[in-house]
């Protein structure tokens, strides 16, 4: 599937689907990778090595070097894609050499957690594994 490739690189890796937002600033422990935004969709999962899917994120800026953290303490998901990103997000994604799509075609969002798909962030490809 074709969206906008945002930050550069490939990863494989399980989706891990969110309908919500997140917001990486004291929603996603920097040191552990688990999700303790409270209330949120995916609180007390991982994203580590994760196809982390969200439609955008939110909240401080800060949240660009929470994705740096991640990444820096071997935590961070192996690809981002978004619906729509933003600024915050792709600037975390950069900074930290995670690939970053968006502007998939509306199919894919209905793609369950669990599914097996590599993202290229150089060509903004998506492609689902086979037997996933």
């Amino acid at each position: 599937m074709q969206g906008r490739g945002i930050s550069r690189g490939r990863g494989t890796g399980e989706l891990l689907v969110s309908s919500e937002p997140i917001s990486f600033l004291s929603g996603v422990d920097p040191e552990t990778g688990i999700v303790v935004e409270h209330g949120h969709p995916l609180e007390g999962q991982s994203v580590t090595g994760k196809v982390l899917v969200f439609p955008h994120g939110k909240g401080s800026t800060v949240g660009s070097y929470v994705i740096y953290a991640l990444k820096q303490n071997g935590v961070a998901p192996a690809a981002i894609i978004n619906r729509e990103a933003e600024p915050i997000i792709a600037v975390g994604a950069i900074i930290a050499g995670i690939p970053l799509v968006d502007r998939l075609p509306p199919e894919f969002y209905k793609l369950p957690s669990g599914s097996r798909v590599t993202v290229n962030g150089d060509t903004g490809e998506v492609c689902l594994e086979e037997g996933t």
